[in-house]
């Protein structure tokens, strides 16, 4: 558990994906300010959510301003999705990765090409990176909160904790794990960074809007009493019309995992909301706001309250060009 006396307040942002003049407008409305080349803010320290890197336009930028800030004691990172896809196909070698995983580490590569291609020249720029990445928590616990980049499951937590050093992905062998379906490793990642899902019903599979075709969708964790797949669902590509209303089987409902009403206050991003930013329930928020694509950057201002509130969101408008 993070433990910091000295800090009044938390500044929690989420997912900026190569968005880094939003980044820096964002700070600056935050009361940040720059000083050798580090964003401070004197008593008050930011929390990224993940997903600084991909499909914005400037990448290397939001990376190097993230890294400053956190080597400099201004700021924490938890890893995404995407931090997580990069460490990994930038650890393992295709030549000596299992046959069985080069289909999954070719998939890693097509995420990664707007990554890849800001990094081009600057290779050992991008091997420093990425060995800075390794040393980076999966998740935060502070006091009076957490910070997860999709879900928080306690077992799942509890396992990365116990079995992998916090889950700072210092092992090889955990990342060529991780990329197996079905192993602890994979699941561990699964769940902490892609959150919860479900099959699409008789193996039908569905064309998102990043052009990726998925069998599987995004599940919200929190719904009291949920009765169809459209109460379930919680991405930006909605289920096609006549699936919404299809009920949920007694197996579905059993399998679904909740985070509870009276845990800590939970901060997460990854799930590309819409609109004005809006507490989920008064202990858990989504921070991503599809900055990338014309949305909102978006900020959750965190002192010691007991519960969330939407008066304590802060944000900008994103242009990513």
């Amino acid at each position: 558990m993070m433990l910091e006396p000295s800090v009044e307040g938390y500044d929690i942002i989420g997912d900026v994906h190569g968005c880094a003049p939003s980044l820096i407008e964002l700070l600056q409305k935050l009361g940040y300010t720059l000083h050798d080349g580090v964003w401070h803010n004197p008593g008050r320290k930011a929390v990224f959510v993940g997903d600084i890197l991909d499909r914005g336009p400037n990448i290397r930028d939001a990376m190097q301003l993230v890294i400053n800030m956190v080597n400099a004691g201004q700021a924490h990172l938890v890893l995404g999705n995407h931090e997580y896809n990069a460490i990994a196909y930038s650890t393992l070698s295709f030549d000596h990765v299992d046959a069985r995983l080069r289909r999954h580490y070719r998939r890693l590569g097509f995420h990664l090409r707007q990554t890849l291609k800001d990094y081009r020249y600057h290779l050992q720029e991008w091997k420093d990176v990425i060995g800075w990445l390794r040393q980076r928590p999966l998740f935060l616990e502070f006091d009076h909160f957490r910070v997860v980049h999709a879900c928080w499951d306690q077992a799942r937590i509890d396992q990365a904790s116990d079995i992998y050093q916090s889950c700072v992905l210092l092992d090889d062998d955990f990342l060529a794990q991780s990329l197996l379906p079905a192993t602890e490793p994979n699941r561990i990642i699964e769940r902490l960074l892609k959150g919860t899902d479900m099959a699409l019903p008789d193996g039908q599979t569905m064309l998102g809007s990043d052009g990726v075709r998925r069998s599987r969708f995004r599940t919200k964790f929190w719904s009291p009493s949920p009765k169809t797949l459209g109460d379930v669902i919680f991405q930006p590509d909605q289920l096609p019309h006549d699936l919404m209303s299809t009920p949920l089987s007694d197996r579905d409902r059993a399998r679904l995992f909740k985070y509870g009403p009276s845990e800590k206050p939970l901060f997460v991003g990854h799930y590309w909301c819409k609109g004005t930013p809006a507490v989920i329930r008064d202990n858990l928020a989504c921070l991503d706001y599809s900055a990338v694509k014309n949305g909102l950057l978006v900020a959750y201002r965190m002192g010691t309250q007991a519960r969330l509130n939407n008066q304590d969101f802060i944000s900008v408008e994103s242009n990513p060009g």
